[in-house]
């Protein structure tokens, strides 16, 4: 009997979510051989970070941005990248039915046992970022479902692990390091700010070390999002080692392990 290949899949919200976010999960994983997808909500086309005069406008900046993102995920090794083809900035009110059948058709279609997206809270509570994340966890109960229907009508999928990818208290003091203080935006006129999540919360811990110079380069990549970042490749190897080669998560549900034990192996218990 063949032992089915090991997939994962991440289902994101903006393009350089894969490479700032997860890059060092899927660069670590590609790496050993297991198949790597990516599914992304948008094409980041209010994502300007530049002078306003020289914002290239929606189409043109998502055109480059799509772009920059495949780069990315061909530097990361990723098996394959599809677009979901919501509008950056609408993603929350996206037809929420609509979505979760988008992202259900293509857990079916793929079939990874591990899928990965971004955690509840949003990171900063960016209003995509926490959409993608709903609509993530209800396409994964959707695929298993024999009663629902998608427009291939493919079988269903049970997805045997979900996981946030979630930042640690050393990726928030860097990140705030950039920013000159804690990431924020307002919404709804209120200040949502990056946290983290504390430590004991955090299920899975990888090491991925050997893999952060393909991280920084997948980053490097993203050169619309780099205005204010600092150079990477100026940075002492030891911390970006520390910053792309250990990443964090938390084990959503599994039905193949448990326990408080923290993993190093998102396919713990499948291999």
């Amino acid at each position: 009997m063949t032992t089915p290949p090991l997939k994962l899949m991440c289902v994101l919200a903006h393009p350089d979510d894969e490479s700032m976010g997860a890059g060092g999960l899927l660069a670590h994983y590609a790496a050993e051989g297991v198949e790597t997808y990516l599914l992304t909500a948008t094409r980041g086309e209010r994502g300007w970070g530049g002078p306003p005069e020289q914002n290239p406008g929606l189409d043109a900046l998502g055109r480059l941005r799509e772009q920059e993102l495949l780069a990315a995920a061909q530097t990361l090794g990723l098996r394959e990248v599809r677009f979901l083809d919501y509008v950056d900035g609408e993603l929350d009110r996206a037809d929420p039915q609509e979505a979760v059948r988008r992202i259900a058709a293509h857990l079916r279609r793929v079939r990874p046992q591990v899928v990965v997206t971004i955690p509840p809270d949003g990171y900063y509570g960016h209003p995509d970022h926490i959409a993608i994340s709903q609509f993530t966890c209800a396409a994964v109960v959707s695929a298993a479902d024999a009663a629902f229907a998608d427009a291939d009508g493919q079988a269903p999928h049970r997805v045997a692990k979900l996981y946030f990818a979630v930042d640690d208290a050393r990726l928030v003091a860097f990140f705030q390091s950039v920013a000159g203080g804690p990431i924020s935006m307002d919404v709804d006129g209120v200040t949502r700010r990056h946290v983290g999540w504390p430590e004991w919360s955090i299920t899975t811990r990888l090491d991925a070390s050997a893999q952060w110079r393909t991280v920084v380069r997948a980053i490097l990549c993203h050169r619309s999002q780099l205005s204010g970042f600092p150079d990477l490749t100026q940075l002492p190897d030891e911390t970006n080692r520390d910053l792309w080669g250990y990443p964090t998560l938390y084990r959503v549900y599994s039905l193949v392990n448990g326990g408080r034990a923290v993993e190093t192996d998102v396919f713990a218990g499948l291999r």
